[in-house]
């Protein structure tokens, strides 16, 4: 079997990890709801994308089951 002929240096390990790094998310603004939404994606809250209604959502993101104003 082969086997590593050098020793790795601690700068070569930095160097090859530097990759290894989380992104920071971009983020753009809905159109329609002006909530922020991740580039060319549908928008979570309304569901718009281009424009266009693409997602039917029965109501806003984050609203609890149950709650007192469905229940009219």
């Amino acid at each position: 079997m082969a086997l590593p002929g050098h020793r790795r240096t601690s700068s070569h390990k930095r160097r090859r990890a530097s990759h290894f790094s989380l992104k920071k998310q971009t983020l753009a603004v809905c159109d329609k709801c002006k909530q922020p939404k991740q580039p060319h994606r549908a928008c979570p809250s309304c569901g718009t994308y281009a424009g266009r209604q693409v997602i039917k959502l029965s109501g806003p993101v984050g609203r609890k089951k149950g709650s007192k104003s469905e229940s009219s």
